[in-house]
């Protein structure tokens, strides 16, 4: 019984002490970690919602950019950062559930080293290519890679990341092959396309569409189950290949280190939610192509699983490790 009662008093103070730290927090900076170069779409998001929670929590809110090894170098960072709510990573979390697939010598553990707090948004990948590539659809696109094996460069955010993925996909389903040219992130490897370093990618809406609507890049089709209405024109894989299941995208996220008090992620959690709510907000992740797709931690959590064994199959069939 004494055990029972030391056990219950225990469990109390712990919940006590989460809920004082939830009520205090932030105490000090939040450190919004982008583990890609600016100008991608983790980028383009982490710097809409700073100014937003800066006004409403009463500390500096900084971006960070750590980018390097597919997204895994500021995701390690943070994962090992102190579990108080002041260091958080916003990335494209469809990263980290493929991650584990591809790299045999991970830092961390995807499930059991973060604290999901909610997927933000989802945009599609757009299938987009140099204007000097001689095709005009994604017909054409798959009929001159194969009349043209390994001569189109595939610029890629990194690789293993949901941008490489969608290209490995591609390829599989429509039997083509490309060599791949792996930058630092969506900008970097929009760089690469625009200037025909590489020829064609897969890379999220936020990010390439303006360099669509510029005319540096030429739209072929959208990677989402459905049109997007800003580009009513523009074909899914889906249609244009018959791939009937191809869908990708970059799911954006915020995940906290592990045993991050539970009351200070929902806090984060909801400061998150008012933020996306707000009409300015929705407004320009309309604009950008987004669609707002807020999750509970639970959710989040259950969601980074089954997305974890739905691109290991893929991964498994392509053979695809990197050391």
């Amino acid at each position: 019984m004494r055990k029972m009662s030391r056990i219950l008093a225990a469990l109390a103070l712990a919940v006590f002490a989460g809920e004082a730290a939830a009520q205090a927090y932030p105490t000090k900076p939040i450190r919004i970690v982008v583990p890609f170069a600016p100008g991608g779409t983790s980028d383009v998001l982490a710097r809409l919602y700073a100014p937003k929670m800066q006004e409403s929590l009463g500390q500096p809110v900084i971006v960070d950019n750590k980018p390097g090894a597919s997204g895994n170098i500021g995701a390690d960072l943070v994962a090992k950062s102190p579990p108080d709510g002041h260091t958080v990573v916003l990335m494209d979390v469809g990263n980290l559930v493929i991650t584990p697939s591809v790299m045999t010598n991970l830092p961390f553990d995807i499930i059991g080293d973060f604290a999901p707090v909610t997927i933000i948004m989802y945009s599609p990948h757009l299938l987009a290519v140099n204007p000097s590539v001689p095709v005009n659809s994604v017909a054409e696109l798959v009929k001159y890679a194969k009349a043209n094996p390994g001569k189109l460069n595939y610029g890629t955010t990194g690789l293993g990341s949901a941008p490489h993925l969608a290209g490995v996909l591609f390829a599989q389903g429509q039997g083509v092959s490309w060599v791949d040219i792996p930058g630092k992130g969506g900008a970097d490897s929009i760089l690469h396309v625009m200037s025909g370093q590489a020829d064609v990618l897969f890379n999220g809406m936020v990010a390439t569409l303006p360099h669509v609507k510029s005319g540096k890049l030429k739209l072929l089709a959208v990677s989402s189950d459905k049109r997007v209405a800003g580009i009513p024109d523009t074909p899914t894989v889906a249609e244009a290949t018959g791939m009937r299941d191809f869908k990708t995208g970059t799911y954006q996220g915020v995940l906290a280190p592990a045993r991050t008090p539970k009351p200070v992620v929902d806090k984060l959690h909801a400061e998150i939610a008012r933020i996306s709510a707000l009409p300015d907000v929705k407004e320009r992740l309309v604009a950008l192509g987004a669609e707002p797709m807020l999750n509970t931690p639970g959710q989040f959590s259950e969601w980074m699983k089954s997305e974890s064994a739905k691109w290991a199959k893929v991964v498994k069939q392509a053979n695809l490790k990197i050391q």
